[in-house]
């Protein structure tokens, strides 16, 4: 006699992309690996910051967070690793939900050569929200 095959529920995920004027998400679930771009994040201080990233959280449902988490070439931190540190222990603290980070060096400079400087430099909303389903899509090759 067989048994039926179970697979694991996928477990969904937000992404984000933190920068000091815009951060950019990113959705994907453990099943298939992948990540879509949802949305940019534009506030003029934290409080609107958390209540865009709440109404996000309450749409797309996740388990889970992930940051991405700048450093230098040579892995030390740079003047925006603290920061992305404070923000992932923000959204853990505000939305109870566990909160991963990963390494995010040249997510944006990817982003930025695969569209082209110019079109780059014209919609950096787009960037990000590519740089956060980067982050997302390394999340899950490193098999967390």
């Amino acid at each position: 006699m067989t048994r039926p095959v179970h697979s694991p529920k996928p477990t969904q995920y937000l992404a984000f992309d933190f920068g000091l004027k815009r951060i950019g998400v990113a959705f994907g679930n453990s099943l298939t690996k992948t990540a879509s771009g949802v949305s940019v994040v534009e506030a003029q201080n934290d409080e609107q910051r958390f209540d865009k990233i709440e109404k996000l959280i309450k749409e797309w449902q996740p388990e889970g967070l992930v940051v991405g988490v700048p450093r230098q070439a040579d892995g030390a931190d740079n003047e925006l690793t603290a920061r992305c540190e404070r923000f992932a222990r923000q959204l853990e603290g505000r939305f109870s939900l566990p909160c991963a980070r990963v390494d995010e060096r040249y997510t944006s400079a990817i982003m930025e050569s695969c569209m082209g400087g110019k079109a780059a430099r014209e919609n950096k909303g787009r960037v990000d929200m590519g740089s956060a389903c980067l982050i997302l899509e390394q999340f899950f090759l490193e098999g967390r």
